[in-house]
């Protein structure tokens, strides 16, 4: 895709989900590194730890997981200005409106619910490296 790392986090409490997007990414972009994890707070660790040249081009959380929901990893994320230039995208089975509103008022670049079919998916994959690329 581009001379530069694709570093990409996911949180999503559904394995199955992470990993069906993992491969969709990979498909496209087989050198993207992916750092998967099954809640807000191990997210929030995570970014923490990270130094700023090695934090990810672009954060995908499911809105609905254990410890912290994904709208209030994004208001973590709001309260700090390192992480303002990192795309957030959270990508759930929710369709409600207050939902995509709390997540979009929160700092989120997009709200999309999880496709259900495999040219969905792979379309989806794509546009999420889009943000990697600074396409978006």
């Amino acid at each position: 895709m581009g001379k530069n790392k694709v570093n990409i986090l996911m949180a999503d409490d559904d394995v199955e989900d992470i990993e069906l997007i993992e491969e969709a990414i990979l498909n496209i972009e087989p050198d993207a590194t992916l750092h998967k994890f099954f809640n807000g707070n191990s997210v929030l660790e995570y970014l923490r730890s990270a130094p700023d040249d090695s934090l990810p081009c672009l954060i995908v959380l499911d809105y609905n997981m254990p410890e912290l929901k994904g709208s209030e990893v994004l208001s973590f994320m709001k309260s700090k200005k390192r992480y303002d230039t990192i795309p957030k995208v959270v990508l759930s089975t929710s369709n409600a409106y207050r939902h995509q509103h709390e997540c979009l008022n929160n700092g989120a670049s997009e709200y999309i619910v999880k496709p259900d079919n495999m040219k969905e998916l792979q379309s989806l994959a794509k546009k999420l490296l889009t943000y990697c690329n600074g396409i978006a």
